[in-house]
């Protein structure tokens, strides 16, 4: 009997370890797995996590929580209600109501693009990706996983080259693109506008004498002028060199030649530029659209009053049409 127990016992013995070398194996070859895993996670800038639907508490798996956003563990708790309080406010809405669709039986999944806010008061861009994966027996939602994705670079060279195509890089005004949309969106049936038509009188001297530097400078403070004195209705706009467009909704000749004579005493004077003293000056042409007119239309009308002031020396306005055909 005793040597029965000990083979016995040294059976066991034998089994134990066998399991325990057996266990260290699938121990490593699970943490190997894992490594890859959160390797290729943290490659690809994705975060995994899990939320227990009843009680709203999170874990992320290859990150710390918090960690996206600049925060701590200590500041901010591993909560649904901790990720809602940091939805950015224009978001938080439809965001939260996409993630309930979800949860309550109305979504296949919870897939958003969004923005948060980050602990410096930053904006960080997500791209987030859920579906509920068990429950409890009756139905309801048990646990949630999902993937989130910092793409706030992506997003910013995606607004960047949303902006490049719709603005002036020297002085981010809209471009010409830009402009002739806002003139074709303007007006409604019945109404009418105004188009200026800009150019500065003696910019190409100063541009030869003191650089294209120098002349940036000046292209970027008359664009700095023209929105300060425009109002804040006003679509502004670089056509390229030293020629501005304003278009307004407006059609009052005694507001409008206000605002022209405006401009032009914003040069009236000399003033200082990098350290050089400037004398410019502006022609202004001003152009009465109506809807259906078209931008290059209006465009050209402008423009020909505007040359009109150049040929009579510069430094003045004048409207396009005949019934408004005011010079000054």
């Amino acid at each position: 009997m005793v040597a029965d127990s000990a083979a016995q016992i040294k059976q066991l013995q034998a089994e134990i370890a066998e399991l325990k070398r057996e266990n260290a194996r699938l121990t490593a070859l699970n943490n190997r797995a894992e490594e890859k895993l959160f390797a290729a996670l943290d490659g690809n800038g994705l975060c995994l996590w899990e939320q227990h639907v009843p009680s709203g508490n999170l874990t992320l798996f290859n990150v710390k929580w918090g960690e996206l956003l600049g925060f701590s563990r200590e500041e901010l708790r591993a909560h649904v209600d901790s990720w809602k309080s940091k939805l950015h406010p224009e978001d938080k809405d439809w965001v939260i109501k996409a993630f309930e669709d979800h949860v309550n039986g109305k979504a296949d999944y919870y897939q958003v693009v969004h923005r948060m806010l980050h602990k410096d008061g930053s904006i960080t861009w997500v791209s987030d990706r859920g579906r509920i994966v068990e429950r409890l027996p009756d139905g309801t939602p048990l646990r949630m996983m999902g993937s989130h994705i910092d793409i706030t670079q992506e997003k910013r060279y995606e607004l960047d080259l949303a902006r490049l195509a719709h603005s002036d890089p020297l002085t981010n005004l809209m471009n010409r693109q830009a402009i002739a949309k806002a003139f074709d969106e303007l007006l409604q049936p019945g109404q009418r506008g105004a188009l200026f038509f800009i150019d500065l009188d003696g910019f190409k001297a100063l541009n030869d004498h003191h650089g294209h530097k120098f002349g940036d400078n000046l292209l970027v403070h008359v664009a700095h002028s023209l929105v300060e004195h425009s109002g804040a209705q006003a679509k502004i706009a670089r056509l390229g060199g030293d020629e501005f467009v304003i278009v307004l909704l407006s059609s009052d000749i005694e507001a409008l030649g206000m605002l022209a004579q405006s401009l032009l005493d914003v040069y009236r004077q000399r003033f200082l530029l990098d350290g050089c003293e400037v004398a410019i000056s502006l022609s202004i042409g001003i152009d009465i659209f109506e809807y259906g007119d078209r931008f290059t239309q209006s465009c050209d009308r402008a423009d020909a009053a505007m040359y009109r002031i150049k040929h009579q020396g510069k430094n003045g306005y004048s409207f396009s049409r005949n019934e408004s055909s005011i010079d000054r």
